[in-house]
């Protein structure tokens, strides 16, 4: 271990030197070294202002190398008053005494202060522009990547490749055999190589690279291999990609034959490529290659708006976007979809234009077609006999005709404020809801149903109603198709009809229960009367002859009361919806009550009536003044022994347009478990009451049902019995 003495002097020594002890106080410095700390007033290098010595980091890296016993280097900055940087190499070089211990350190500065910025300057131009280096030593067989190198393959900061698994980055391949073959031509013969190629990283990603490498020779024989890394992988995916879309593009004009045309306004040139020509009908050798060869080629009542909108696409008006017709030299007329960009100099002046043509006339022919489906569509929907509308998906209107105004009774302006379930009978929109759902879901393209709508006068409208999905281009439902026709009057006469195929039913089971009547009252007066003739054929005593007249007499106006009562229920059935009218029900209630006002006093009965004085129902006057009649006289008929008469009426409106009317009594009642399935049978009587004939209640039914009513009985003996009569309202 070499000494130095400690009465060395450095003094006079021709460069920044300073010699400390252990302590690291200062005991002699050279004169170089004393400027950096002077504080001069001069515009030259390091010298023209004060410095902040970088005293801890110097203490430390000393006592480093006087514990090692090793000379130590490390580049520390020293900071001017000014805040800017000076770099410098500081070197420890310890000093030991005869014994060999370490008296102190000399101190020795270079300033690196443009090298510094040179490789920081270097270090930053690879990040930004991802260019690594690398160098391969042939002798020792090892290889020093940089950190931008080791940035790009994607390993650790600290990771030293050898020059095979440099090479196995490449991916596996043409890329490997690439690199491999240039590789060795190079050292084979001292060959540089400049070339883009694919790494797979540590982390597996492909990568484009740009490497380049050349040889060191050292008395003709290859020692070292330097080069760079650039990453171009974002660069050359966009190449690839351009190099991709451009081959579509070539493909696809050709595929859909797209004619490009590139004018130049400086000459008035015109380049067209092989499309343009088959698009045109010209053959390439009769182009003249001038815009006037275009131009002589559009339909002249075309040609004036066709110059028009391009001289206005290149004063920067409008797009250069636009439709003309074209004329073949064969005279066949075709139309043509042009498309232009206008290319302008620094000044803003155009001097280029390059656009597309293509061949729009069978797209042209068919949406003239389309323009005359659309046309009869309108025509048809407007003045369609039936109700037509468009409906979204939600149920809002998008369009209607007049018709469905009238049907519904609303306005336009009314309509489309509203939603079609808001027109929609509360009964129907369940049904119509769950097939609409149905439609919606795919299970099924249109339906058709009855449904009621609420005119906006408050009445109903009974309609007929198809729906059908439109889709669009896609193949997904857009809107529906509403088809609605108005059959009110067609559900009226089948109400109608059905009303009178009831009353013939009715007049059929009546005239069948008349046949058994006739069968059995008939059979018995006729019995009778043969009976008696024969006892007065027979028969010579004077006083016998009388009695048998007498007993003859009572049976023929027995008969005659049986035929009187048959032809009043006949009478009845006929002709009764026809004599239907709006009557008052209080109104008619009090005429009859007045009429038997008598009888009620005699047999101090109590009347309760509860009827609204306007209520006015659908009825016959007579039938309904007969019904009450019946009714009232039976209350009183069979009235309890045990208490006055109480009779009340009240009446309970029904959401169906109809009203129930119940006739209670407290007197004998009926015994319903014996008699329910005959109360309102001819003939039938409950009572042993001297006047009982059994054909009142026979008779207010067939009164009831003439007038498309229902009559029911509810009943308890010796409580009371109760009708009720179900009617229709005005």
């Amino acid at each position: 271990m070499k000494t130095v003495s400690s009465t060395d002097t450095i003094k006079n020594l021709p460069f920044p030197i300073a010699k400390v002890d252990r302590k690291f106080n200062m005991i002699e410095t050279s004169g170089v070294w004393d400027m950096i700390f002077i504080n001069q007033e001069k515009n030259t290098s390091e010298t023209e202002q004060e410095f902040a010595f970088p005293i801890n980091s110097l203490k430390e890296l000393n006592k480093d190398c006087l514990e090692k016993k090793q000379n130590g280097e490390k580049v520390i900055p020293v900071v001017c008053e000014k805040g800017n940087f000076l770099w410098y190499r500081w070197q420890i070089m310890p000093y030991y005494d005869e014994d060999g211990d370490a008296e102190g350190s000399y101190i020795l500065r270079e300033e690196v202060t443009e090298r510094i910025k040179k490789e920081q300057l270097l270090s930053k131009a690879q990040k930004v522009s991802r260019v690594g280096g690398w160098e391969v030593d042939l002798i020792h067989n090892t290889i020093y990547w940089t950190q931008t190198t080791k940035e790009i393959h994607e390993v650790s900061k600290d990771y030293v490749p050898t020059l095979e698994e440099g090479i196995n980055f490449y991916k596996e391949g043409e890329d490997r055999e690439r690199i491999t073959e240039l590789v060795s031509r190079a050292i084979s013969d001292g060959t540089p190589w400049d070339t883009e190629l694919r790494i797979i990283t540590a982390k597996g990603n492909e990568r484009w690279v740009h490497a380049k490498g050349e040889v060191e020779l050292l008395n003709d024989k290859p020692v070292r291999i330097t080069g760079t890394f650039r990453d171009i992988d974002q660069k050359k995916k966009a190449d690839l990609e351009y190099k991709k879309v451009s081959e579509r593009l070539s493909i696809a004009t050709e595929a859909s034959q797209i004619g490009i045309w590139d004018l130049n306004l400086r000459d008035n040139s015109l380049e067209w490529d092989q499309n343009m020509y088959r698009l045109y009908g010209i053959r390439e050798k009769d182009f003249s290659g001038v815009y006037d060869a275009w131009e002589s080629a559009v339909h002249p009542d075309d040609r004036e708006k066709a110059q028009y909108e391009l001289q206005e696409a290149i004063k920067g008006h409008k797009d250069f976007n636009t439709e003309f017709r074209i004329v073949y030299p064969s005279g066949e007329v075709r139309y043509i979809r042009a498309f232009g960009v206008i290319r302008r100099d620094s000044e803003g002046n155009a001097f280029n234009v390059i656009g597309t043509n293509w061949d729009i006339t069978e797209l042209k022919k068919t949406q003239l077609k389309l323009d005359y489906s659309k046309e009869s569509f309108e025509r048809a929907f407007e003045h369609a006999a039936t109700g037509m509308a468009l409906v979204s998906l939600e149920g809002n209107w998008i369009k209607f005709n007049q018709n469905l105004c009238e049907i519904s009774g609303y306005s336009e302006e009314e309509l489309m404020k509203m939603n079609y379930l808001d027109l929609t009978h509360p009964e129907d929109r369940s049904r119509d809801l769950l097939l609409r759902s149905e439609l919606l879901e795919g299970k099924r393209n249109s339906y058709q149903t009855k449904k009621r709508y609420y005119h906006k006068r408050g009445h109903i409208v009974h309609l007929i109603v198809s729906i059908t999905g439109v889709k669009n281009i896609d193949g997904e439902l857009s809107h529906v198709i509403s088809q609605i026709m108005d059959i009110s009057k067609l559900v009226k006469a089948e109400e109608h009809l059905k009303s009178l195929v009831e009353i013939t039913q009715d007049q059929n089971a009546s005239l069948l229960n008349f046949a058994h009547i006739v069968s059995h009252n008939l059979r018995s007066h006729a019995s009778n009367m043969t009976m008696l003739t024969d006892f007065l054929l027979k028969e010579n005593d004077p006083s016998e002859l009388q009695n048998i007249g007498k007993m003859l007499k009572d049976a023929s106006e027995s008969l005659n009361e049986t035929v009187a009562h048959l032809n009043e229920v006949v009478q009845v059935k006929v002709g009764g919806v026809q004599k239907v009218r709006s009557v008052n029900l209080l109104k008619k209630i009090n005429r009859v009550k007045k009429n038997i006002n008598a009888l009620l006093l005699e047999k101090n009965a109590e009347c309760q009536i509860d009827i609204p004085e306007d209520l006015r129902v659908k009825a016959i006057p007579a039938y309904l003044e007969s019904i009450f009649l019946n009714l009232f006289t039976n209350s009183l008929k069979y009235e309890s022994p045990e208490r006055h008469p109480i009779i009340k009426i009240k009446v309970k409106q029904n959401e169906s347009g109809s009203c129930t009317i119940e006739f209670a009594d407290n007197g004998l009642g009926i015994d319903l478990e014996r008699h329910k399935d005959k109360i309102f049978g001819m003939y039938k009587t409950f009572h042993h009451h001297k006047d009982a004939k059994g054909i009142g209640l026979f008779i207010t039914k067939n009164q009831i049902e003439a007038m498309d009513g229902k009559i029911s009985v509810s009943s308890k003996v010796d409580k009371g019995t109760t009708f009720s009569l179900l009617l229709k309202t005005v």
